[in-house]
């Protein structure tokens, strides 16, 4: 295991920048996941750290050493793809043995070494059968012991669980989470789910057109989010965002309604941002909103209601029983604790 480090990293292809000085510190040890939309440059920052993609200019670090002029084979990393690219015709013991071809291992060690993999992974029983006698996920766990066998400084992966149905995806995040913390290694973890990244990650990078925009814990980048595009990126429903003026330590909202602010937006303009969770029906806070509810969606211990509020449709969360109707007319509130302030000019917090 070791700590991994990117200073100043970027890549151009041509004249084109798609990475804009990437600093990141990962601890030895620790669970990092990278998210953001298509296109933001996550899987390109992964594949420099892998020695896949070179680098334009900047550093990459893993332990003590820069790596920017290693092969992938001697950066001590073990990477786990999207696609499982484990061999139909092998065994799961000899696809797992498959990262140990090249090691000066004994015969008898490389075999202990895959027991102890293949029993990690909970495949003991397994280690005899073909690929295709596997389902979905013990394919995938066949990928991830090829890539532990070598006890790699680093593991890798990028998107793994996306060819995966929702069922097996919500298993494997719990499975790849408890194999962390069995074994400590230092992960980077790509995906565009920000549902992975928040279950999984001891700190999330959230990136956007080749630009980090907040490094945090889960509950840093939930709760306090450094820009509006964290603030709708993070979170599902979204963030609901409610237009106003910045007045005499007061935003007034488009629809007359009014909330404290204490911080100065640059234009004037603020962005309010309240959580789905946080808008409920009632009196109850400072933020007042009406309107006619046009949706509701049950989930079964909460309903989301969408609501139209003079035009602006806002989502608030209703009782699991006995949620009102589609056409009633609803009282919202929130408190100010659970508001979130913008400058509507920059997109930035006003904290």
């Amino acid at each position: 295991m070791a700590n991994l480090a990117l200073r100043d990293l970027r890549k151009s292809y041509g004249r084109s920048e798609v990475l804009h000085g990437i600093d990141l510190e990962v601890d030895d040890g620790e669970f990092v996941v990278f998210v953001g939309p298509s296109g933001c440059g996550k899987s390109t920052t992964l594949r420099l750290i892998a020695g896949l993609e070179e680098v334009t200019s900047g550093e990459v670090r893993i332990g003590d050493r820069m790596v920017n002029n290693l092969e992938p084979k001697q950066r001590d990393i073990a990477m786990v793809f999207q696609n499982y690219a484990i061999y139909p015709h092998m065994s799961v013991r000899k696809n797992i043995g498959f990262g140990l071809r090249t090691s000066k291992m004994a015969k008898n060690d490389k075999e202990t070494r895959i027991d102890e993999v293949a029993a990690l992974l909970g495949m003991t029983d397994l280690l005899d059968r073909k690929p295709s006698q596997l389902s979905g996920g013990q394919r995938q766990r066949v990928a991830i012991g090829r890539a532990m066998v070598r006890n790699p400084a680093v593991f890798l992966f990028d998107e793994p669980l996306s060819n995966l149905d929702a069922q097996l995806r919500t298993q494997m995040r719990l499975e790849i989470k408890k194999l962390h913390q069995r074994v400590g290694s230092t992960i980077v973890f790509v995906t565009h789910d920000q549902v992975e990244a928040m279950t999984m990650a001891d700190r999330i990078v959230i990136m956007k057109d080749g630009h980090i925009q907040q490094i945090g814990t889960p509950a840093e980048v939930y709760h306090a989010p450094n820009n509006i595009f964290v603030a709708q990126f993070i979170g599902a429903p979204s963030m609901n965002l409610l237009s106003g003026r910045q007045e005499q330590g007061q935003v007034t909202l488009f629809n007359g309604a009014s909330v404290p602010c204490t911080g100065e937006p640059a234009s004037g303009a603020v962005t309010v941002g309240v959580r789905p969770e946080d808008l409920q029906p009632g009196s109850d806070g400072e933020l007042q909103l009406e309107g006619i509810i046009t949706v509701t969606e049950p989930l079964g211990a909460e309903s989301l209601l969408y609501v139209d509020v003079d035009g602006h449709e806002v989502i608030a969360s209703g009782p699991g029983r006995h949620a009102p109707e589609a056409g009633a007319r609803i009282q919202l509130s929130a408190r100010s604790e659970n508001l979130h302030l913008f400058d509507t000019g920059t997109g930035e917090a006003i904290r």
